[in-house]
């Protein structure tokens, strides 16, 4: 055992005195046996090797004496990266891809489908386990073309290259702890496009948007100028206190070799810690659980976060538009789709604002103005005692029917409930106009409208009657003769009823920003 012990701590001392090469040929993890590639699109293939190793990297059937259906060669640079593009591809397969160099990697059971990434804090991270009707789903989940990566919690302050992760097909027993509203978003896709699905699930519960952020996505946004300052200056501390490190380092080395030489006691190498190494701080998580699927072809993204934000109001929307902006830049694939869940009602308490949910709701639907965004609401199946609602089944249905009808160009889905679009006054009365109506305005349990309210001149809400008129809503009160505001659901508890006649229910919102 003693021997062990010093072959190991001697192997650790060598790495730390030996530059770092790459002995064989080497891919990042999420390329790897039974992941889906996206198809009709050029796909990035990318990995390391010793610098100039000439590679060779082919697809086939998975049929022996087939020949490739693609080969081509990479060159390693100096630092030992090398990357290649596969042709598009039409959905299907299996595959088995080999890379050669000085060794040879073979792939197999690869398939060409659709590829989300889907992320954000606990209620996506929210397992199928501990949600609706897990017995029944975990034992239904047998489908073979379902891929899943599920990326564990990895916080770095520097950007990481590899993740400890692999790709598996749903099974009862693969599925039990893999995000809910991922599953059930996947095989809503899978079940209307019939072609393979990869689901990459990267999230961790209670982060914040910061962290998640790369820095590229502050920079893009003005208002996030104090942030992108953080993030520098936490960069050109780590890297001024580098050179006391290294010495630091380089006396423990030589006094743990004396002491492995008089078995004298050993002591905890000095810590190196770069100061964005949180999972709490700005990039912490895009460094560490978002880089490192970086380029991997995808269709597009999903994202539940918000709760842990409550206190930002409008500004976050100013981070949306940097999350969202920032990874659609690092991937390089341009606007590609994001589709977002608008946070469910709930009674925060800790002495709480009732209106900070309100405002974090007035952000997201605020973040629909970016392109090839949508926003799934989620105001009619929450839970007001427990922020971690379990009807996860229907959130991932929503989010599906964001991707079906604005991705995948299905003109009979209906993606969306209503939003506000406008209001008229007329005499005692606001006329509030819609998009999104669908077929049409309705109370979702045939009863009388709730939590509209209305206001004066003196911004002095009151609770108001709410009727449909066509695919309009006439809002008044008896309290109120000259209206000048309506407001919606303005309320952390807010669970309204009025939907469009596909079920789909109407965003919170106000009239005027008071």
């Amino acid at each position: 055992m003693k021997r062990i012990t010093v072959f190991l701590i001697g192997l650790l001392l060598l790495l730390f005195t030996q530059p770092l090469v790459h002995a064989e040929v080497t891919l990042p993890r999420v390329i790897g046996s039974n992941m889906v590639l996206q198809r009709d699109m050029q796909v990035p293939i990318w990995g390391w090797a010793s610098a100039g190793e000439e590679i060779t990297i082919s697809l086939s059937t998975e049929n022996e004496s087939a020949e490739p259906l693609f080969s081509t060669t990479a060159i390693a640079d100096a630092e030992g990266n090398w990357r290649i593009k596969l042709s598009a591809m039409e959905a299907g397969g299996p595959y088995t891809l080999r890379v050669i160099g000085s060794n040879t990697l073979e792939l197999t059971n690869i398939l060409f489908g659709e590829v989300w990434v889907c992320s954000g804090q606990s209620n996506m991270e929210w397992s199928v386990r501990a949600s609706k009707d897990s017995d029944a789903e975990i034992a239904a989940a047998d489908y073979p073309t379902i891929r899943l990566f599920d990326i564990p919690h990895t916080p770095s302050g520097l950007l990481q290259q590899d993740v400890e992760a692999d790709w598996h097909e749903t099974t009862p027993k693969t599925i039990e702890n893999f995000s809910a509203v991922a599953y059930y978003f996947g095989r809503k896709l899978y079940k209307n496009l019939n072609v393979p699905i990869g689901l990459i699930s990267t999230n961790w519960g209670g982060t914040r948007i910061e962290p998640w952020t790369p820095p590229v996505g502050f920079a893009n946004v003005p208002a996030l100028e104090s942030i992108s300052k953080e993030i520098q200056e936490a960069d050109a501390s780590y890297r001024e206190q580098l050179p006391q490190k290294m010495k630091e380092i380089e006396a423990w080395i030589a006094e743990t070799r004396k002491a492995l030489e008089t078995d004298a006691r050993l002591t905890q190498i000095p810590d190196n810690r770069h100061p964005l190494r949180h999972h709490a701080r700005p990039t912490g998580l895009y460094n560490g659980m978002v880089y490192p699927i970086v380029p991997y072809a995808v269709r597009g993204a999903i994202w539940y976060q918000g709760e842990s934000n409550l206190q930002d109001g409008m500004l976050y929307h100013e981070k949306m538009e940097a999350l969202i902006s920032g990874w659609r830049e690092v991937w390089g694939q341009g606007d590609f789709p994001f589709y977002f869940v608008q946070l469910a009602p709930f009674n925060y308490g800790w002495g709480a604002s009732p209106f900070l949910l309100p405002a974090i709701w007035e952000a997201q639907a605020a973040t629909l103005s970016l392109p090839h965004t949508g926003m799934a609401v989620t105001t009619d199946v929450g839970n007001l005692q427990d922020i971690h609602p379990r009807n996860k089944q229907e959130v991932g249905r929503r989010l599906a029917l964001l991707a079906l009808a604005k991705t995948y160009g299905r003109e009979d889905v209906t993606h969306s409930g209503p939003l506000y679009k406008s209001m008229m006054v007329e005499e005692n009365t606001i006329r509030l106009n819609f998009d999104s109506v669908g077929s049409g305005l309705m109370a979702r349990d045939g009863q009388p409208l709730t939590w509209f309210e209305i206001a004066g001149e003196d911004k002095q809400f009151v609770e108001a009657t709410a009727t449909v008129d066509g695919n309009t809503i006439v809002v008044s009160s008896d309290a109120v003769a000259n209206p000048v505001a309506v407001r919606f659901g303005w309320h952390q508890s807010a669970e309204p009823n009025l939907v469009n006649k596909e079920g789909l229910p109407t965003s919170p919102f106000r009239t005027h920003p008071w």
